[in-house]
This record gives structure tokens, C-alpha cells and sequence, in this order.
């Protein structure tokens, strides 16, 4: 018969992930011993230690499965209940939410710039997301706006919505943004054609298109930095 001890109790003092962090900071700790601070128990099989990397190591997609997870799929995980999957939920948004903290203070100076600001947020997006970065005539970022949300590989914008928020904000110009849900960045035959849709309707409008970003899983294309705007 099996007499392991699975318990947190069992783990020398120094190594228990609460006790750790206390004594040598946040910094000191392994993914998966942060996110066993936050379950706090495992079960009577494995401590929340071996609990949290069994979810990390699901198919070798380590914090990619805390930050695109559902509800669902955490309670697939033997030791997770509704509380503890509400729990990865909400450190999965609230990373997203920290992620845009400082925004509006950011300069957009390259493409680089944009992908940067908004790559955390939407790599990990199940659906195609479309939104505008607002800019003023510096180029500081006024505001990020959701336009649309689509399917899992398309999104209805239209350029009514996008350029109502622009002039609704005084912007002077506009960035376009999108992820793609398959990881990949490179822009489909739709994407080129909304595209030169948006930026004629900017000029018209006197509001300037500077670039569209497409986000990938750490990825991202650039409609300016390919000449394709």
C-alpha cells in the first residue's frame, strides 16, 4: 500500500509556495508554485504543488493554459472545482487587465510599439477580436476600442463603427488591430481588402489609417512595415 504523504504539510517548510513567497518574494517562485498560492489544496492523489503543473504541462502549453483556459476545461483537471476554476479564471483576466494598465501614456513610435501594447491581451483570444488604437496628434495613445467580436475566423467591422469612435475622441489617426485565433499573422485576402477600405474612408474623413497590426501567438504583422498601407 501506497503511504505517501500528498499533502502541502509534507513539504519542507522553506519549500511550501505561501511560506516561500513570504520569506523570499514572488520572484523566487516557479509558475506552477505561483498558481499553487492561489488553488491552496490539491487533493488526497497530489498536492496543489503537483496539481498546478499537471495543468501547466497539458500539452506543453505552460501559462498558455492559465491564460486561454474556460471553466470547462479547468474542471477536466481532477482536483478542480468550481471555486478553484473560478479562481484561474479570474488571474488569467486580472494579468490581461494589468497588461493595459498604462496605455494611455504610451507613445506609438513603430509598429513594434502597437503589437507590444496590445499582444498580452489578445494572443490568447478564442474568437476574432477587431479594435482601434485612438491617437493624438503625437501619437500618444488616447484610448483602445473594441469594434467587433467575430468568429472563430472572422470579424464584421464596419467602417461606420470605427470612425465613430475616432471623431467621437478627436483623433487625429487611428491604428487597426486584429488577432488571428490560429496563432498565425499573416493577413488573409479579407484582411487587405478591409483594410483599403478603412484607410480610403479615413482620408475622407481627414482621420489617418497608420497601420493594421495582426495579432498572432506571439507573432504579429504589420500593413505599414510590409508597404501594404
Amino acid at each position: 500500500m501506497d503511504n505517501t504523504n500528498y499533502t502541502i504539510k509534507s513539504m519542507p517548510l522553506d519549500d511550501r509556495p505561501q511560506e516561500k513567497l513570504l520569506k523570499y518574494g514572488a520572484n523566487t517562485l516557479s509558475n506552477s508554485e505561483l498558481i499553487a498560492v492561489i488553488l491552496r489544496t490539491g487533493s488526497k492523489d497530489e498536492n496543489v504543488v503537483m496539481l498546478a503543473q499537471r495543468i501547466l504541462n497539458e500539452d506543453g502549453n505552460g501559462l498558455r493554459n492559465i491564460a486561454g483556459g474556460s471553466v470547462e476545461k479547468f474542471k477536466t483537471f481532477k482536483g478542480i472545482n468550481d471555486c478553484k476554476a473560478a479562481q484561474l479564471m479570474a488571474i488569467s483576466e486580472i494579468s490581461k487587465r494589468i497588461s493595459t494598465l498604462k496605455i494611455d501614456r504610451i507613445k506609438i513610435s513603430s509598429p513594434g510599439d502597437a503589437a507590444v501594447v496590445m499582444m498580452e491581451e489578445m494572443r490568447y483570444y478564442k474568437k476574432e477580436y477587431f479594435k482601434i488604437i485612438l491617437l493624438d496628434t503625437k501619437n500618444n495613445i488616447k484610448k483602445v476600442s473594441q469594434i467587433s467580436v467575430g468568429s472563430l475566423n472572422s470579424s464584421i467591422v464596419h467602417p461606420r463603427e470605427v470612425f465613430t469612435e475616432a471623431v467621437a475622441n478627436s483623433c487625429s489617426s487611428i491604428i487597426l488591430v486584429h488577432n488571428h485565433p490560429s496563432g498565425e499573422s499573416e493577413p488573409s485576402h479579407e484582411d487587405i481588402v478591409l483594410t483599403n477600405r478603412l484607410d480610403e474612408c479615413g482620408k475622407i474623413l481627414g482621420i489617418k489609417v497608420l497601420d493594421h497590426i495582426i495579432i498572432g501567438d506571439g507573432v504579429f504583422f504589420s500593413f505599414k512595415e510590409e508597404g501594404l498601407i
